[in-house]
């Protein structure tokens, strides 16, 4: 059985990660998608937000080989905890590339794990959890941009955000 990882922030999940864990899931007979915990970032939603609506997301899409969960620590260790070989990681840009390539070579050296880039869907890569928020921080419409679900609780912590500058 060959067990994959797909680890983000996913702060919040957008249309083109669900595009890279649902390409994923044919490729794999198992898919992790971990939410990586950084204790060195303010997130807008909670871990457990992250994982629900995650898990939401993908049950709609029809994805049964896929579990959701989060860590805090090193995503090499959570892979040899679930008996992973890859870690998958969806690159946009050339920027993305330069970025991840680092640390997949950490990750082989930490423990052996190789990565997978898959190349965002060119509808989709210019979409980022960033660009979502920005977008939506100024009143721009983000449907389409991240699961339907996430659209009303954009606005809910954009109103809280915006009430505590206040």
């Amino acid at each position: 059985m060959t067990i994959a990882v797909c680890p983000g922030s996913f702060d919040p999940v957008t249309a083109g990660h669900l595009d890279v864990i649902e390409r994923s899931a044919r490729f794999f007979d198992e898919v992790h998608v971990v939410v990586a915990v950084n204790a060195a970032k303010t997130p807008m939603f909670s871990e457990a937000t992250r994982v629900n609506v995650i898990r939401h997301a993908l049950k709609e899409a029809g994805c049964t080989n896929v579990a959701v969960a989060s860590t805090e620590g090193l995503i090499t260790d959570y892979c040899k905890k679930v008996g992973a070989s890859v870690i998958v990681k969806g690159l946009r840009q050339n920027g993305d590339y330069e970025a991840e390539l680092g640390m997949a070579l950490v990750n082989r050296k930490l423990a052996g794990i190789e990565t997978l880039f898959l190349p965002a869907d060119p509808i989709l890569e210019h979409i980022s959890s960033s660009i979502v928020k920005d977008v939506a921080r100024h009143g721009g419409d983000v449907t389409g941009m991240v699961p339907d679900c996430v659209v009303p609780m954009l606005a809910e912590a954009l109103a809280e955000e915006s009430q505590k500058k206040d």
